[in-house]
């Protein structure tokens, strides 16, 4: 531990614990020598003696219905099946058919706080701001010691894992390891997401009723349709009101999140890695860690949210310098490279201010489809004679970072790689998987593996100036085992993944890297742990984007969220949009261009300098302002933006993505903004004005009107007339006061 770190406070095996921090407090029942347990997780109670939380913990103890067990049911954060809990139990194991249904004895608890003086003890509760507790925990007889750490952090966001360790004789194989957080029964309406390649994170709701609510992602990564965050609420919760509590694993594999509620009417919310048959084999002493399970109690999915982004933004390998505007060649170019061609583009971008090139898919040996190559980690001196140096050293001079696509974890069978070393390909039962994108996983949890493709990185980001990588991971882990016993692999798979960014991370202190997957199939905390910004989708269509970046958000903010200007005419749908629409939606992520330049006119060209220069100036409070979503009032249109956290200023984003039922539809309304502040909203047209657009008279030739926070809450402003499938950008400045 670090000599600045706080250090552990122990307290009695025998207390209540209250943390609080952001609006939030958590009270723990840490009694009697059990596992903590879950009084009250929610919107904060403000100081509390130790006769109030007494009262508050007996107060919340539920009677004991008949044919049952015969003593109130407590809900572990690691839930207990000997305890009468008949829901999903936390620790799913055995020792040859024994010791499956551990009951732990409490042996230490300690509490780290942000400073001592901020802790206070009172008889046995206490009472703490932003804090780690940790419990430790035996059962003897099944032979199993458990580390719990719960923390609070000071965006109001809880956090939890467990780390098991075998400490009897004999191996213990781990099924499961499933944190739970007990949720009111007020909480009815359950909200996640689905979708698929290219339409990530479509929201979906169903109510909460008796049984399990369980998605499960078996994919090896965390794919287009994961739940991401998975939240109970009151009925009808909205952005900006309505409690809810949500769930997050931080893990880039396979994992569950689950909502269950019991025929008695308790009801939780958790989840945890999803473990292979096998994939966990403790013997004596050895241990598994759990991800982190993130829990997110919010007053609106705004709120919510926040705790999300205020957590990720007080990292320290939070990226910390502007987000650089980012040319990307892939459809431009796609397999079609030529040195004089791409330093064309490179030249034009720099014309426009782009501040990032990245060279994407095949630059390395073979590659020159996606059938091929995925393993050769060289540049192909066919293509590229005399190597990368011709477009890097252009790229560079021209002020410009570069940056370089890579997907270590994959390997096509007609590769050299593959030909020299077949049993490094993730297989089991004596047979290939089914190819996806025409290629097979590198299993990476095989040492010499993993060298050789660190190696093989190492020496072409030694031998280049590369400031950035973009790491795609194109298919689902499939058959996903390690030759020749074909045991599963997907858990070592993910760790060793972990490792390799890590260790690239340290071999080149700077370097960036992006973490995509066939678009947004690994869009997670555990990946942004040690990556920049995740790739939202391969799909840049706007329309599409509008909604998948609106929700994207509800984990990530603006910054870490690659957004680019895709041509006219998208790849993906083929629908055809103006260059403000495809702008005005890009603009509010981390910015930048998809696109043949070459193909642009010359009006469009002068546009995106404006579009460049616009993002430019207003990235400071796109990347650090709380993100707004008002509440949609007809799915025509919908309302955000990125509000300053002294609330001085906003930029808000009115997109009409059809045509409403009526016309004019009404007035919107800015919610977040201080309501005792007076605030001059005003519309920015950023490059060619879009036509057909029909003004109301409070944009006042482009002056815009003064509102006070409270009125452009409460009464809003009339919609402007628009085309479908455009954006309207407004500036909100604060006046002085009268």
């Amino acid at each position: 531990m670090p000599d600045s770190a706080p250090i552990p406070v122990p307290v009695p095996t025998d207390a209540y614990l209250h943390l609080a921090a952001g609006g939030v407090s958590v009270v723990l029942d840490a009694t009697q020598g059990r596992l903590p347990a879950i009084v009250h997780w929610g919107a904060g109670l403000g100081s509390l003696s130790e006769a109030e939380v007494q009262a508050l913990a007996l107060a919340a103890v539920e009677p004991t219905p008949g044919n049952v067990v015969d003593q109130p049911v407590r809900v572990a954060i690691l839930p207990e099946h000997h305890a009468g809990w008949e829901g999903k139990p936390g620790v799913v194991g055995h020792r040859d058919g024994a010791d499956w249904s551990p009951r732990f004895a409490v042996d230490t608890v300690a509490v780290r706080g942000a400073a001592a003086e901020a802790t206070r003890v009172d008889g046995r509760l206490v009472e703490t701001g932003a804090a780690v507790v940790t419990v430790a925990a035996t059962d003897a007889i099944a032979g199993l010691h458990v580390l719990l750490e719960i923390e609070l952090l000071d965006s109001g966001l809880l956090r939890a894992r467990a780390t098991l360790r075998n400490v009897g004789p004999g191996v213990y194989s781990v099924g499961d390891v499933t944190l739970a957080l007990p949720i009111p029964v007020r909480a009815r309406e359950i909200l996640d997401f689905s979708g698929r390649w290219s339409r990530e994170r479509v929201p979906q709701r169903r109510d909460l009723v008796v049984g399990i609510h369980e998605r499960e992602g078996r994919k090896g990564r965390t794919g287009p349709d994961a739940a991401t965050v998975l939240s109970v609420g009151t009925p009808g919760f909205g952005f900006q009101s309505g409690e809810v509590w949500g769930v997050h694993v931080g893990f880039s594999g396979n994992h569950r999140h689950y909502a269950e509620q019991l025929s008695a009417g308790a009801q939780v919310i958790g989840g945890g890695e999803l473990l292979l048959p096998g994939e966990v084999r403790l013997a004596e002493e050895e241990t598994y860690r759990s991800p982190w399970l993130y829990g997110a109690y919010g007053d609106g999915l705004d709120d919510q949210a926040h705790r999300f982004h205020r957590f990720l933004r007080s990292r320290d390998t939070h990226p910390a310098t502007p987000r650089p505007v980012t040319l990307n060649v892939w459809e431009a170019v796609y397999f079609d490279h030529d040195a004089d061609r791409l330093i064309d583009l490179a030249e034009r971008a720099a014309a426009l201010g782009v501040e990032r090139y990245v060279l994407d898919d095949g630059w390395f040996t073979g590659r020159r489809d996606d059938h091929r190559g995925l393993g050769d980690w060289t540049v192909d001196l066919g293509v590229w004679p005399g190597g990368l140096h011709k477009l890097v050293d252009r790229v560079t001079s021209l002020g410009m970072q570069f940056g370089l696509w890579f997907e270590p974890e994959m390997v096509n069978e007609d590769s050299d790689l593959a030909r020299e070393h077949p049993e490094w390909i993730m297989q089991t039962g004596g047979r290939l998987p089914v190819r996806g994108r025409d290629q097979q996983v590198l299993n990476l949890g095989i040492p010499d593996a993993y060298r050789f493709v660190l190696d093989a990185m190492t020496a072409v980001l030694t031998e280049y100036d590369v400031s950035y990588i973009k790491w795609d991971h194109n298919r689902d882990l499939i058959d996903a085992g390690t030759a020749p016993g074909g045991e599963a692999g997907v858990h070592a798979q993910t760790l060793a993944a972990y490792r390799l960014m890590d260790e690239l991370k340290r071999r080149f202190p700077g370097i960036e890297i992006e973490s995509c997957s066939s678009g947004g199939a690994r869009v997670d905390l555990g990946v942004i742990e040690r990556t920049d910004r995740v790739w939202v989708s391969d799909c840049i269509d706007p329309l599409e984007r509008q909604q998948m970046m609106r929700w994207t958000m509800q984990l990530m903010p603006a910054e870490l969220l690659g957004s680019h200007i895709g041509s006219a005419v998208n790849h993906t749908t083929g629908r055809a949009h103006a260059l403000s629409f495809r702008a005005g939606t890009a603009v509010f992520g981390h910015f930048g261009i998809e696109w043949d330049l070459t193909q642009a006119t010359a009006q469009e060209n002068a546009d995106l300098v404006e579009w460049i220069r616009f993002y430019k100036e207003h990235r400071a409070l796109l990347h650090a302002g709380d993100m707004m979503r008002a509440d949609e009032i007809d799915p025509a249109f919908q309302v955000s933006g990125a509000i300053a956290a002294d609330r001085s200023a906003a930029l808000i984003f009115v997109a009409f993505l059809t045509r409403p039922t009526v016309s004019p539809r009404g007035r919107f309304t800015v919610p977040g903004l201080d309501p005792d502040k007076r605030y001059r909203v005003a519309p920015v047209t950023v490059g060619t004005a879009d036509p057909g657009r029909a003004d109301p008279p409070w944009y006042a030739d482009g002056a815009g009107v003064v509102l006070s926070g409270r009125m452009l809450a409460t009464a809003g402003l009339h919609l402007p007339g628009s085309f479908p499938e455009r954006v309207v950008l407004l500036t909100v400045t604060e006046q002085p006061a009268r």
